[in-house]
């Protein structure tokens, strides 16, 4: 079975699994052209696609290419730049579970640096300034977790000593867990002090958190956003923003990357950081194991996991 990966840290956990041939195929650069990314005549052959960790237009439209193709195995959790170039016959799974770790990590430090003013303090010691003044906490705080997944989870069990109480939010409810759905939300907002943004991007999540839901936030509360950009209507926050009524820590941005003249660069109360959540050496190393995990199944005719179906 010929597999496809983009790197060699992929290609490290990949290499040496019986019954597969493993080539490093770079699809950073667009399909063709002068100066472009050329197509392998092996991908005739390829059964077995991991895409770029940062996948480009390229990385998904040479699956149209692969008539062989049989698993599509992404290194993340999001898929929706991927999902609609999988050929028919082809089975897409996410990285669910891989990235857990990191981008609970970053909600956690990210709503404790915003509650602690790090940012700001960063700015005065950069320039000599000793500037005390008081700050907010996380302890006793109501968290909102919109996006109650796995890495929902775990950012629950990461906030379990920090003296908050969680509102667990996912696309459906789920009463015996103590999970709302969607509708739930309106209510929901205005109690919360930190509103966490873990949705997949979907038709029906994209730009999910308008005008309207951040008008039902708590004056002073935090918009944290783990999720994709595009879930969030970017002038409607920078309006909140603006008027300091609400402060927001961002992993993701739309557009992204985010442009130097963008006036979210200069809106007050927002922390921003350049989509790197899950961008640690253990993530990394956990996509690349579950993408070997996954090939060995497919080599044994084994069910997958995180197989993509429905509308997400």
């Amino acid at each position: 079975m010929l597999i496809w990966v983009p790197a060699d840290w992929v290609a490290a956990v990949m290499t040496g699994l019986p019954g597969t041939r493993v080539e490093i195929v770079d699809t950073a650069s667009g399909l063709g052209g002068p100066g472009q990314w050329v197509v392998p005549e092996s991908a005739a052959e390829v059964e077995f696609y991991v895409p770029p960790f940062f996948g480009s237009a390229a990385a998904a439209q040479v699956m149209a290419l692969m008539p062989r193709l049989r698993v599509v195995q992404a290194l993340t959790a999001g898929v929706d730049r991927l999902r609609p170039h999988v050929p028919s016959g082809a089975v897409l799974c996410n990285a669910r579970g891989a990235h857990d770790a990191a981008t609970a990590e970053w909600v956690v430090g990210a709503m404790i640096g915003a509650q602690r003013e790090f940012p700001h303090f960063a700015r005065e010691q950069a320039a000599g300034r000793w500037s005390y003044q008081n700050t907010a906490e996380l302890a006793e705080k109501n968290v909102l977790i919109v996006g109650y997944g796995s890495i929902g989870a775990a950012v629950e069990r990461r906030l379990a000593g920090f003296e908050v109480s969680v509102t667990r939010v996912a696309r459906r409810p789920r009463p015996g867990e103590g999970v709302f759905g969607l509708a739930d939300l309106p209510g929901l907002l205005p109690s919360a002090d930190v509103v966490v943004v873990l949705v997949p991007f979907t038709p029906q999540t994209s730009g999910m958190i308008d005008a309207a839901f951040l008008a039902r936030m708590k004056d002073g509360s935090l918009l944290v956003n783990a999720a994709r950009g595009t879930v969030v209507d970017t002038p409607a926050l920078i309006s909140e923003l603006k008027r300091g009524r609400l402060r927001a820590a961002l992993d993701v941005t739309d557009p992204e990357p985010l442009p130097p003249d963008h006036p979210l660069w200069t809106s007050p109360g927002v922390f921003i950081t350049p989509h790197t959540g899950a961008s640690t050496p253990v993530s990394l190393r956990r996509a690349a194991e579950l993408a070997r995990d996954q090939a060995a199944a497919c080599l044994a005719g084994q069910p997958l996991r995180n197989v993509i179906t429905g509308t997400y």
